[in-house]
This record gives C-alpha cells, structure tokens and sequence, in this order.
C-alpha cells in the first residue's frame, strides 16, 4: 500500500492559495490556503477541516483566517480557481 502524500500540506500566503471557492451569489470566498489530509483521508472523514482566509458580509471587506470544514465549504460553495493544477 503506497502512501498518498499531501500535496497541499504547506501553508500559503493570502495571494496565493491552493484553491478559491465561492457561492453562487459571490458574497462569500474561502481561499484555501492549507489542507489537514489528502482528499482519500478527508472522504472517510466528517470532521475534516482547511485552513482558509474566509471573506463575507460579516467580515466588513476584510480576510479572517481560521479552521474551516471542508464538508461546509463543499456544501454551500464552488470551487473558482485551483492553482495545484496549474503547477
């Protein structure tokens, strides 16, 4: 058995995430700018969390960073920009 690694384990920088999600009505961003485990681990997983710079309503214009769950982001969001792909 071949061990996946994480390929989004290092922390990036607010201009340079991993990926960038938003909702349909575009008021809310997530840019994810750190993952915990590889997607296989995340999928057996409820509790799996990004680390993100998140930008809504609530947040007055600005970047709020923190843990957020993946299943949420999933849940109400779509993925914009994936820039692992582009490397």
């Amino acid at each position: 058995m071949t061990k996946s690694k994480n390929l989004c384990g290092k922390t990036r920088k607010l201009e340079d995430p991993y990926e960038v999600w938003e909702n349909e009505e575009k008021t809310w961003e997530w840019r994810v700018l750190k993952k915990y485990q590889t997607p296989e681990k995340e999928k057996g997983n409820q509790y799996a969390r990004w680390f993100c710079a998140v930008k809504s309503p609530y947040t007055y214009g600005r970047f709020e960073l923190g843990d957020v769950y993946v299943d949420d982001i999933k849940q109400y969001a779509f993925r914009k920009k994936d820039e692992n792909k582009k490397k």
